[in-house]
C-alpha cells in the first residue's frame, strides 16, 4: 500500500486503516468526476433512465417568499449506470437520510443519485429541501404563481429540465387557510392542519417538467362543461365578478370548437384558466391549467379592444400541440407556436368570422415580409428564431400546407399524428412525413419554401390572400394611397356604406390631413356609420377637430371603446379649453382597462386644468401615487410613474416605489422604471432625496442603488 508513505510514525494498524479510509474517499472523488464529467458532456440522461412519477409536498412561505418540500421519484434505469441526475437550481438540500442504498449529491445546480444501478430496475429516492427561487416562482403581494417555460420548474421542484422526459405528478400544496391553490390535473384531497389547508393535485397521464404549476390567491371560480363533459374551471378575483361573463365569453365554444377541428379529444382530466397579477407573458399553457395576464379580465367595453378570445384559444391548442405532443429540441418549436397561433386563429374565424381571419393573415404577412425584405428572414426549423417567425410563419405555413393538400387530407394527417406521438417528443420531420403518407405526394416543395426557406414567400402569401373577397376590396382601397383626395371620393363614399372593419379604417387614416372642405362629408358618414372600430379611427387620426364635427366628435366619449374614450378625452381637452370641465365630469369616475387608462388620464388632466376642483387637487395626487405601489399590476404602475414624473409629484412612498419596480421580474417594466429613476438621479435634488432614503432599503434595494449611482 503506498499510501502508506504518508502516515510516517504511525502504527501498522492505523496506517491501513487510514489507507482504507483514504481508498474509500478517493472513490467517492472519482465517482464524482465521473458524474461531473458525464453532466458536463451533456450526455442524454434519457438513453439510460426513465424517471415515472414525483410525489412532492411544497409550502410556500409568503414571508420569506421561499418554500419547504419533500419530494419523492421512482425512476426506471435502462442500462446499468453510476449516476443519475435531477436539475435542481437554487436548490437546499436539508434532509436525505431516506435512501440507504443511494448516495446523493449536489453539484453544478443538479442532484446526483449515486449508486450502481442495474439495468431494467425501478428505483425510489427521497428528500427534504428548501428553496427561494429568483425566478420560475414569484411572490406577488398576495399571489404566487410559476411560470415554466424559459425559467425552468427546476429553481423549485428538482425535476428535468430536458423536456424530452416526462413523468406524473402528484403534488400537495400547503398554504394558508384563506389561500386556493390552483395547479395541474385533479384536485384529489384537501384537509386543514393547524393554520394550513393541504390541496393534492394528481396528474394521471405523463407530461414535461416544464409545464408543471400552481397558483396561490384568493379566487372564486365557476365551472362550465364542455360538449364532450370536460369540466372546465374559469377562476376569477371576487373584486371582477362583473368582469366574468366578459372575460370568458365564447369559452365553451372554443373549448368545443377545438376539439372537432383537430379531430382529437381534449387529452386530460380537466381545464382550469386562471388571470394572475403581473403576468410576464399573455398566457401560459400549463397542462390542464392554463395562467394568464389580469390585464385580459375585461368589462364588456373593454371586450372590444382588448379580449381573452385568442389568448384563450391559443393556450387551449397547446394542450394538444405542445403538451400532448412535444417537441424534441427548440429547433422545432414551431410545431408548439404555430399549432397553436393557427388552431387560435381557426377559432377566431369561427367566432368573428372569414373576413377577420384574412385579416389577421395579411397582418402577419406584412410583418413577415418587412422582416424578409430587411434580409431578417428565419427558417421555421432556426432554434433562435423570433416569435415572429415561431407563431405568425408557422401559422402562414399550416394555411399555406391545408390549402396544397386539401382540408380533408390535412385534417385527417393531424389526427394521425397526434394519436402515433401522443406523450412523446417529435420532429418536424414526424408531422410532414404523416401528411405525406395522407397526401400520397411528397412535399419537398414545400418544405423548401415554408420550413427550411428563410425569405418569406409573399407572392405565395398573396395569392393566397387573393382568395378572400374582402382582402381583394381592402387592396383596391389601399391601392389608392398615393391618389390624390379628390379622385378617390366617391370609392370612399361606397365603402362608407355598413363598412367592414378594416376597410372603413382604411378610408379614415388615408383622409387623414387632407382639407377639410373636401374630407368633411366622408367624417359626417364614418360618424354615422355606428361602426366602433372605423369611430375609434377617427379619435386616432383626427387630432385637429373641427367645429362644424365637435358634436360628432365629442359622441365617442360614450362608444363601447376605452380605445376610443381615452383618445377622445385627450383630443377633446385639447381642442376645446372652454369645455374642459364639461368632458372631466362626464367622463369623472370611468375606471378602463385593468391598467386604469381612463382613470389616470383623467386624473393627469384633472391635475393640469388650474380651474378644475381645486379643492381636491391633493387628493387627485394622493391617488395618483398610490397606482405606483406594488399592490397594483405593473401595467398601472407604469402609467402612474410615467404621470407622476412628468408632473414632479414625487414623495417619499412614490419615490421608494419607483426603486422597488426598477427590481422588478417583468424585464419590460423593470427597463422603462430604471429610466426614470436615472433621469432622477442625473438631478442633484432628487438624488439626495433617494439618498435619504437609504435607511428604509433592504440590502438588495440598497446594493441596486449603489449599482445605478455607479453607472451615473
Amino acid at each position: 500500500m503506498n499510501a502508506c508513505k504518508n502516515f510516517k510514525g504511525l502504527s501498522y494498524k492505523i496506517c491501513i486503516l487510514l489507507s482504507y479510509n483514504f481508498i474509500k474517499r478517493m472513490r467517492e472523488l472519482l465517482v464524482l468526476c465521473l458524474v461531473l464529467f458525464v453532466g458536463n458532456a451533456f450526455c442524454q440522461q434519457t438513453e439510460k433512465v426513465d424517471f415515472v412519477n414525483v410525489d412532492a409536498v411544497i409550502r410556500p412561505d409568503f414571508n420569506n417568499k421561499s418554500i419547504i418540500g419533500k419530494a419523492s421519484y421512482t425512476f426506471q434505469v435502462k442500462k446499468k449506470c453510476d449516476s443519475i441526475y435531477l436539475d435542481a437550481v437554487g436548490i437546499v438540500l436539508i434532509r436525505n437520510d431516506f435512501n440507504k442504498n443511494i448516495q446523493i449529491s449536489f453539484q453544478n445546480k443538479k442532484i446526483w443519485l449515486i449508486s450502481k444501478f442495474k439495468a431494467n430496475k425501478t428505483y425510489t429516492v427521497s428528500f427534504d429541501y428548501e428553496a427561494s427561487p429568483r425566478k420560475a416562482l414569484y411572490f406577488i403581494d398576495d399571489q404566487i404563481w410559476t411560470q415554466g417555460q424559459g425559467k425552468y420548474t427546476s429553481n423549485w421542484l428538482p425535476s428535468l429540465d430536458d423536456m424530452n422526459d416526462k413523468m406524473i405528478f402528484s403534488i400537495t400544496y400547503e398554504v394558508p387557510l384563506n389561500k386556493t391553490v390552483i395547479a395541474n390535473g385533479k384536485l384529489i384531497t384537501t384537509s386543514e392542519i393547524d393554520d394550513f389547508k393541504s390541496w393534492n393535485y394528481r396528474m394521471n397521464l405523463p407530461m414535461s417538467s416544464y409545464l408543471v404549476a400552481f397558483t396561490v390567491g384568493n379566487f372564486n371560480y365557476k365551472t362550465i362543461t364542455s360538449s364532450s363533459n370536460i369540466p372546465i374551471e374559469l377562476y376569477y378575483n371576487p373584486k371582477d365578478s362583473l368582469r366574468f361573463e366578459p372575460t370568458y365569453r365564447f369559452s365553451k365554444q372554443i373549448f368545443d370548437f377545438l376539439e372537432k377541428e383537430i379531430g382529437i379529444s381534449y387529452p386530460w382530466q380537466n381545464y382550469k384558466q386562471v388571470p394572475v397579477k403581473d403576468f410576464m407573458y399573455a398566457g401560459m399553457e400549463n397542462t390542464t391549467a392554463t395562467f394568464f395576464s389580469d390585464s385580459f379580465v375585461v368589462d364588456s367595453i373593454g371586450f372590444t379592444d382588448r379580449n381573452y378570445i385568442n389568448v384563450n384559444a391559443h393556450e387551449l391548442a397547446h394542450q394538444w400541440f405542445g403538451n400532448l405532443v412535444t417537441e424534441k429540441s427548440s429547433k422545432h418549436h414551431w410545431l408548439h407556436e404555430g399549432f397553436a397561433s393557427y388552431y387560435a386563429l381557426l377559432a377566431e374565424k369561427e367566432i368573428f368570422g372569414e373576413d377577420y381571419y384574412y385579416w389577421k393573415l395579411f397582418q402577419s404577412a406584412e410583418q413577415l415580409k418587412a422582416l424578409s425584405d430587411e434580409g431578417k428572414g428565419e427558417s421555421l426549423i432556426n432554434p433562435k428564431a423570433s416569435s415572429l417567425t415561431f407563431y405568425e410563419k408557422g401559422t402562414w405555413a399550416l394555411h399555406i400546407l391545408k390549402e396544397k393538400v386539401g382540408e380533408k387530407v390535412f385534417k385527417s394527417a393531424v389526427k394521425i399524428y397526434l394519436e402515433k406521438h401522443q406523450f412523446n417528443n417529435v420532429i418536424t420531420e414526424d408531422f410532414i412525413s404523416e401528411v405525406e403518407t395522407v397526401y400520397g405526394k411528397d412535399l419537398n416543395e414545400f418544405k423548401k419554401d415554408w420550413i427550411k426557406q428563410s425569405a418569406f414567400k409573399s407572392e405565395q402569401a398573396y395569392q393566397s390572400l387573393m382568395k378572400s373577397p374582402f382582402i381583394k376590396e381592402f387592396f383596391k382601397i389601399s391601392a389608392l394611397r398615393e391618389n390624390p383626395v379628390s379622385l378617390k371620393i366617391k370609392d370612399f363614399e361606397k365603402a362608407l356604406v355598413f363598412p367592414n372593419d378594416f376597410i372603413g379604417q382604411e378610408v379614415i387614416y388615408q383622409i387623414e390631413g387632407e382639407p377639410m372642405t373636401l374630407v368633411f362629408p366622408l367624417y359626417k358618414k364614418a360618424f354615422q356609420s355606428n361602426n366602433v372600430f372605423v369611430r375609434q379611427a377617427i379619435a386616432l387620426s383626427l387630432t385637429k377637430i373641427p367645429e362644424d364635427l365637435k358634436e360628432d366628435y365629442e359622441s365617442l366619449l360614450q362608444d363601447e371603446s376605452y380605445v376610443t374614450q381615452e383618445a377622445a378625452l385627450g383630443n377633446l381637452w385639447v381642442n376645446f379649453p372652454e369645455n374642459r370641465t364639461k368632458y372631466l365630469d362626464e367622463m369623472n369616475g370611468v375606471i378602463g382597462f385593468q391598467d386604469k387608462n381612463i382613470r389616470q388620464v383623467w386624473l393627469f388632466l384633472a391635475l393640469i386644468t388650474e380651474e378644475y376642483q381645486i379643492e381636491n387637487k391633493g387628493k387627485f395626487i394622493t391617488e395618483l401615487r398610490k397606482y405606483t405601489s406594488s399592490k397594483y399590476g405593473n401595467k398601472v404602475r407604469e402609467k402612474a410613474l410615467e404621470y407622476v414624473n412628468y408632473m414632479e409629484l414625487w414623495d417619499k412612498v412614490s419615490l421608494l416605489n419607483l426603486i422597488d419596480a426598477c427590481q422588478h421580474h417583468y424585464w419590460r417594466f423593470k427597463k422603462s422604471s430604471r429610466v426614470i429613476l436615472s433621469s432622477l438621479l442625473e438631478k442633484k435634488e432628487y438624488r439626495e432625496q433617494i439618498n435619504n432614503l437609504r435607511n428604509e432599503l433592504d440590502e438588495n434595494s440598497s446594493k441596486f442603488l449603489d449599482r445605478m449611482e455607479n453607472e451615473k
